[in-house]
């Protein structure tokens, strides 16, 4: 009899998505993970806080209870994605956080209205998508395969300012561009690519936390990390639980149902490109559905817990697109490392004392590898004049659109919002439209050809 490698502890299984893993070398694969996303996933919710608060000076906002919150639903998000709960979850390495596509919206309902009217527009919107997630056998059909390769394409153009923002020392910065964080941006990247370069078997796929960890010490060197925070950080605080109580609107539920449906094609691109580019295969029905639902109904745990709606996060489908460990084993113990920064503050303060440039120097090369594995997507749906035009169409005006936003300064302030600095919104929704307006006929007639 042949021994099946998923039944064994092998490092070989970090390439497939069941099996176990040696722990001592499953765990830094999953710290991987969170370290892509950690900065990321505090950064909308210390935003929108900022914005209430100075809209309403009276409000009164443990900021820190809400980092430790966001983190611990990140954890829980990822780990329901990795081990899915009834149809909750996608069984795929999805890792979830506080997503910047609400950012827009969560700022708009809780300076117009108030914190506790965004918190009941969040619970209400993560319902209701979860609740499409459930019954994606019946409007999957209309997601076409090169819909989904545009957004994806659009995504990973989306991260790039992302990428380079880091790169710089981080939006907003008094010293964005400066000589040394272009010095430690760089010397990141050159240590990721030397490592993924010179390393062997496995140890390649370690780049990013390779660069990482030499970043860091170096920033350390250079006198860019702040300890403070860990210092103040308390050692445990469990997650408070409704520390809000939620308000129910209308208009605001409307205009957070709407962000809601481009959040879910943004999950929908996320899983597909773990898919294709990790898996090498077609995301199934299953997944979808088990992905959306878990965006959903985890978003409106997230509101319970007085946090922004969680998403799929992007980094980390570059992640698995650029170093394709797969293993749920593995990444779930980012889920896990999420879980207890939530439960001992002290953890997600050492994460956070983490310099932008040295994000950036990592996250830089990983965002270009979903561009690519969209533009592989769009490749595998062939290049018929009915894709084509689909593809050239929807991402020129999605992509080229956001670079001009005064172009949408005439329009109503909610669409504003939604597509005038959202990419993958508006290709997600020009791709669709054509996708289902444009005859197949041409495209038949060239495949009996």
């Amino acid at each position: 009899m042949k021994s099946d490698t998923n039944s064994s502890v092998s490092i070989d299984n970090i390439y497939q998505l069941d099996g176990k893993v040696p722990i001592a070398k499953a765990i830094p694969f999953g710290i991987q993970h969170v370290l892509a996303m950690f900065v990321a996933n505090l950064a909308p919710i210390i935003i929108v806080v900022g914005a209430a608060t100075a809209a309403n000076p009276d409000l009164d906002i443990d900021l820190a209870s809400l980092i430790q919150n966001a983190m611990f639903i990140a954890g829980l998000g990822s780990l329901i994605q990795l081990y899915p709960v009834w149809k909750i979850g996608s069984r795929l390495p999805v890792i979830m956080g506080v997503s910047f596509t609400f950012l827009a919206s969560l700022i708009y309902v809780s300076t117009n209205f108030n914190y506790e009217t965004m918190i009941g527009a969040i619970i209400v919107g993560g319902i209701i998508e979860g609740t499409l997630g459930l019954l994606a056998k019946y409007w999957r059909k209309f997601i076409a395969p090169i819909v989904s390769a545009c957004i994806v394409t659009a995504i990973g153009f989306s991260l790039l300012s992302v990428g380079a923002a880091s790169f710089g020392g981080g939006n907003g910065a008094s010293d964005f561009g400066s000589t040394r964080n272009l010095l430690l941006g760089t010397i990141t990247l050159i240590s990721c690519l030397s490592f993924n370069s010179l390393a062997k078997g496995f140890w390649k796929q370690l780049s990013v936390l390779f660069g990482l960890i030499v970043g860091y010490i170096i920033a350390v060197f250079m006198g860019m990390v702040d300890f403070s925070p860990i210092a103040e950080a308390s050692f445990f605080s469990i997650p408070k639980f409704m520390p809000f109580k939620p308000q129910f609107n209308l208009s605001a539920i409307i205009s957070m149902v709407v962000v809601f449906l481009v959040s879910a094609a943004e999950t929908i691109g996320d899983t597909t490109a773990v898919c294709a580019g990790g898996l090498g295969r077609d995301i199934t029905e299953r997944e979808i559905q088990g992905s959306l639902a878990c965006d959903g109904f985890l978003s409106a745990v997230s509101g319970l817990f007085g946090c922004a709606p969680i998403t799929s996060f992007s980094q980390n489908v570059g992640l698995v697109a650029m170093t394709k460990v797969v293993n749920r084993f593995t990444i779930m113990f980012g889920a896990l490392t999420l879980i207890l920064a939530g439960l001992f503050p002290k953890i997600g303060a050492l994460f956070a004392t983490l310099p932008e440039p040295v994000l950036g120097g990592c996250t830089i090369m990983m965002f270009g590898s979903i561009v690519v594995s969209g533009i592989g997507m769009i490749a595998d749906c062939g290049f018929s004049q009915r894709n084509t035009t689909i593809a050239a169409l929807s991402l020129s005006i999605g992509i080229g659109f956001t670079q001009i936003p005064e172009i949408y300064q005439q329009l109503p302030a909610l669409f504003r919002d939604i597509f005038s600095s959202n990419p993958v919104a508006n290709v997600f929704v020009i791709a669709i439209v054509m996708s289902l307006v444009l005859p197949k006929e041409r495209e038949e007639k060239q495949k009996e050809n």
